[in-house]
């Protein structure tokens, strides 16, 4: 259920950040960067993940739960692929 196409430039862009914001971490590990650089680097990268799963989460409801246009057995399903999810991001 592809659906984010019309946005994918700036997720593109933000995951590409995220990937940047990771590299700053392996460059502090090995570095030997003292604990709390490293520490606000990760929190930095969980929020970016976190931002860009709520981008992702939003994009789904709307257009495979919500969308006026759906039949129910469309609705089940994406509601079942976001619960799926959200129950693997949170482990």
């Amino acid at each position: 259920m592809a659906h984010l196409s019309k946005d994918n430039t700036a997720l593109l862009a933000r995951v590409r950040r995220i990937a940047g914001q990771v590299g700053a971490i392996e460059r502090a590990l090995a570095a030997a960067e003292d604990c709390t650089t490293t520490l606000h680097l990760v929190a930095g990268v969980r929020g970016a993940i976190n931002g860009l799963m709520d981008e992702i989460i939003q994009a789904h409801v709307l257009e495979h739960v919500a969308h006026p246009g759906l039949t129910n057995a469309e609705r089940k399903a994406g509601a079942a692929e976001l619960i799926e999810a959200i129950r693997r991001y949170s482990r």
